[in-house]
């Protein structure tokens, strides 16, 4: 049985006050406290329990000089140990699926495009945005941009499918890079 060490880092945002592990687990640090005006209390360490959010996430809640924030235990271990900034380009990717599983080696940051087509079942085609026609016997390229489905045409094999759909990516990309 192989042992892991699990390594601590300060959360980002609420250093001193907490860690999180490599394991993803999290705790508060001891620290002094002020109950009243010129009165402190010592607030002990301890490993935090982790609450599961409606959308199958587990969370914490951590609180700092009187500033107080639910935060996602994935986006923590990606925080600290994967330099990553949240935003809706770029997300934290559970690798195996299971939401549940924040260890570090299950996590990866990819783009939410990345992240929405990944691990896809029960789909005619193994590429992103590619489907087979049984009607017409082809490939049909779309893409969606915007929340808009876009036509790339109809193609007699499922790579041509994919250059279509891998150009107007690149295309997209080109142009959101100079708005």
């Amino acid at each position: 049985m192989d042992s892991v060490i699990e390594v601590w880092k300060d959360v980002v945002g609420f250093e001193g006050f907490y860690k999180v592990s490599n394991l993803g687990r999290v705790k508060s640090l001891e620290r002094k406290t002020e109950i009243k005006k010129g009165t402190l209390r010592t607030v002990n360490g301890r490993i935090l329990k982790q609450h599961l959010r409606n959308d199958k996430y587990f969370c914490v809640n951590l609180s700092a000089n009187r500033f107080r924030k639910s935060k996602n235990v994935h986006s923590l271990v990606a925080e600290s140990f994967l330099n990553h900034t949240p935003n809706r380009k770029i997300v934290v990717d559970h690798i195996n699926n299971i939401s549940k599983d924040n260890r570090l080696e299950n996590l990866q940051i990819v783009t939410h495009r990345e992240n929405c087509s990944k691990d896809k079942i029960n789909y005619s085609s193994d590429y992103v945005g590619i489907s087979f026609n049984k009607k017409n016997n082809n490939w049909v390229s779309m893409i969606n941009i915007n929340n808009k489905a876009k036509y790339l045409g109809s193609f007699d094999s499922e790579e041509r499918a994919s250059i279509a759909y891998n150009f107007a990516l690149m295309q997209t990309d080109k142009i959101k890079e100079l708005i």
